[in-house]
């Protein structure tokens, strides 16, 4: 009964015409005692009641589905949307106006007009979305306009399915580039799971573009598939990935040029890591936000599509999060807006013992104009100085840098204990003597001693405790 009298109230101009000339038939027909008349007024309004009923009833008698390929995508790519629309009742629909939404981020949605289903039958309709905008988008519902034969209703219904489609950010697939620290941890946690037995530690699926001679045959005989050797251990092969979301360490306190710039950063290194057989764990402000297990980035990326800049003012709860994570072993890395010395200094006691850290600053001030600008550079060179102290690679990022051609660079640097920029190394100056240098040192002779760039004096070396090699000076050996 509502949804007839929703009917009645979308009659359109000639039905209520009609209902109008039926009510003066009858009012005419009463006056001068016709009856004829009379029969025409109740035929004439009678025919816009027919016209709700039959439109109320068209209803229930159409079905609708539809697709979305892909269902995710990276801002600028194109959707298809297919959508089939089905008559499952007896007699054939009138004339349809269809109406599919879509928010203005995709381009808006699409019109289509029908002229008529047969009984049982179907039309397929196409068109395209244009995602311009990252986000999670709702595509939905369908409308639909139903009128009859005449024209003297119309009434709009609505579908109930929704679509969800999610618009990822633009992400430059990094070159094969491996922190020599992450290899080096991954050669002794290899060595670590022979102890345990290697068949159910270190063996996966076999996944398309898998090298060949991986294939572990004695696990692929037993469970009756094919699986090959992982690179990192299922447990320990970790990576934290941190991205600043305080809207006061970027322009306008907002969405900007910048902050997309480091959103896709993330997502281009969270990718890169998954792909390389990493546990990646995504860290806001707000604390672990996602974690990718090895192969899948669809939780990291749904992640990113709707990650905007947050009015906290700290960033200290993100790094009293990432400390637990650290502590746990693995790699770190830190991509950052505008940070201040104390901030800088926190971060730079996460870098991990025994794995690469990696920071990405982004350099806000070449995307904007502001009159803030020098303070900028200047916190921003102070951040760079005291993380490039403390041993991470550090990697500036201004307008219009390709993170791609960067990365080789910064996986060079980024280096596990004992190598270019870890704590006591060669070539880092300030840190006193030479405790906890994993790697040997190579001196031509005893006059080099004195000369030895980035120590702090001959007496850093006196007592080394953490000396893994041997120390050579004028060709022989002392332990």
């Amino acid at each position: 009964m509502r949804d007839f009298v929703a009917a009645l109230r979308g009659l359109t101009i000639r039905g209520r015409s009609f209902v109008a000339a039926g009510i003066a038939c009858a009012a005419s027909a009463a006056v001068l005692g016709e009856q004829d008349l009379l029969r025409i007024g109740l035929l004439v309004m009678l025919l816009p009641v027919l016209a709700a009923a039959f439109v109320c009833r068209t209803r229930y008698r159409l079905a609708c589905t539809r697709r979305l390929e892909p269902s995710r995508v990276t801002a600028g790519d194109r959707v298809s949307v297919q959508i089939r629309l089905e008559n499952v009742s007896r007699s054939p629909s009138s004339v349809l106006l269809l109406e599919d939404a879509a928010a203005d981020g995709l381009g808006g949605g699409a019109r289509f007009v029908l002229d008529r289903i047969e009984p049982g039958g179907s039309r397929d309709l196409s068109y395209v979305l244009h995602a311009g905008m990252r986000g999670r988008y709702q595509i939905g519902p369908m409308a639909i306009r139903l009128g009859d034969p005449f024209g003297l209703c119309e009434l709009s219904r609505s579908f109930r399915s929704l679509d969800e489609l999610v618009v990822a950010p633009p992400i430059e697939r990094l070159p094969p580039a491996r922190p020599t620290g992450a290899a080096r941890v991954s050669t002794e946690l290899r060595r670590a799971t022979g102890l345990v037995g290697e068949d159910e530690t270190t063996t996966r699926p076999y996944r398309s573009g898998d090298d060949l001679r991986k294939v572990h045959w004695k696990t692929t005989a037993r469970r009756g598939e094919l699986m090959v050797r992982r690179e990192e251990h299922p447990r320990t092969g970790g990576a934290t990935i941190l991205i600043d979301t305080r809207a006061r360490a970027w322009p306008d306190g907002g969405p900007s040029a910048s902050f997309e710039w480091a959103v896709s950063a993330v997502g281009a290194i969270g990718v890169h890591l998954v792909r390389g057989g990493y546990r990646v764990r995504l860290l806001t402000d707000q604390g672990l936000a996602a974690i990718a297990a090895e192969g899948t980035v669809g939780g990291l990326l749904d992640e990113l599509s709707t990650l905007t800049p947050a009015p906290t003012e700290s960033l200290y709860p993100a790094l009293a999060a990432g400390r637990g994570r650290v502590d746990r072993g693995g790699m770190f890395v830190a991509v950052l807006g505008r940070t201040d010395a104390p901030t800088a200094t926190a971060l730079a006691g996460l870098r991990p013992r025994s794995a690469p850290a990696i920071a990405v600053l982004v350099n806000v001030a070449s995307w904007s104009t502001a009159a803030a600008a020098p303070k900028i550079a200047a916190d921003l060179e102070t951040t760079h100085a005291v993380l490039t102290r403390a041993g991470w690679a550090v990697l500036g990022a201004a307008a219009g840098t390709s993170l791609a051609a960067m990365w080789p660079r910064v996986a060079a640097r980024a280096r596990g204990p004992g190598g270019v920029g870890a704590p006591g190394a060669a070539g880092v100056s300030g840190r006193p003597g030479a405790a906890g240098l994993t790697r040997t040192v190579g001196l031509t002779g005893a006059t080099g001693l004195t000369g030895a760039t980035g120590l702090t004096g001959a007496t850093g070396l006196t007592g080394a405790t953490g000396l893994t090699g041997d120390l050579h000076t004028g060709g022989r050996s002392v332990p």
